[in-house]
Parts: C-alpha cells; sequence; structure tokens
C-alpha cells in the first residue's frame, strides 16, 4: 500500500519573537567611578548592586519627572529651565545654592563653558543661544 506523505513539523523558536524591548542602562563603570569620587572609598560587589538599582530608579524617575514638566509646559524637547525647576523640587538648588554654583563645583571647565554664559573680547557671549 501506498503510504501518505506527512509535513514534519518543525519545533518553535523559543524566545526570538517575544523579547522585551531592551531599556538603555548606564554602564557599570560610570556608576562605580562616581560612587569612588563621591564616597572616596572602594565599594563591595553586593553593595554595589544596591547602588546600581538605586542609580538605575533615580534617574527613570528624574527622567519621568522632566517629561512631565516639559509635557505640562506644551513642549516637546527638556530645557535647561525643566531641569532647574526639578532641582529645586529636590532641594539642590535653593536660593543660597543657585544652579551655576553647582555646575562650578561639580564640572569639569570643558562643560561648565558649554553651560555657564561668558563673556569674552569682541562683545561675544559663549555660549550662543
Amino acid at each position: 500500500p501506498m503510504r501518505l506523505l506527512q509535513s514534519k513539523t518543525v519545533p518553535k523558536r523559543l524566545g526570538t519573537s517575544q523579547r522585551k524591548p531592551h531599556e538603555p542602562q548606564i554602564p557599570r563603570s560610570l556608576i562605580k567611578e562616581i560612587f569612588r569620587h563621591f564616597a572616596k572609598m572602594s565599594v563591595a560587589r553586593d553593595a554595589f548592586k544596591i547602588v546600581e538599582k538605586c542609580s538605575e530608579r533615580y534617574f527613570k524617575q528624574l527622567s519621568t519627572d522632566l517629561e512631565a514638566y516639559t509635557h505640562h509646559a506644551g513642549r516637546k524637547t527638556v530645557e535647561a529651565a525643566d531641569l532647574e525647576v526639578l532641582m529645586r523640587r529636590q532641594g539642590l538648588v535653593t536660593d543660597k545654592m543657585p544652579l551655576n554654583v553647582l555646575i562650578e563645583r561639580y564640572l569639569p571647565l570643558e562643560y561648565r563653558k558649554l553651560l555657564i554664559p561668558i563673556a569674552v573680547s569682541g562683545n561675544k557671549v559663549i555660549p550662543c543661544k
């Protein structure tokens, strides 16, 4: 008797079509470097995992808040004023501690030049707005 040809079943690939979108992460080396700079000491592995998790949550909340401020103002771009409002609400920027003082204290000179306007010869202000 003639045998009927049966189609073979192909096993499904696992996990290829059902991947979750990958969220960008802050590099571990950067978190470790920042922590060492401010704590002035090394950190144990298990403690570093907690520091890393807290950093991720902090920046996620920070970006959510900035998005809300921008949306509330009816814009699609985050501006420096949004960041200053957020830092005021967190208590980092006050009347006694303005944003420019924080910039001068914690950022290197090349970043300060980009953020704080400076008058130079020829009646020019750097950075231009």
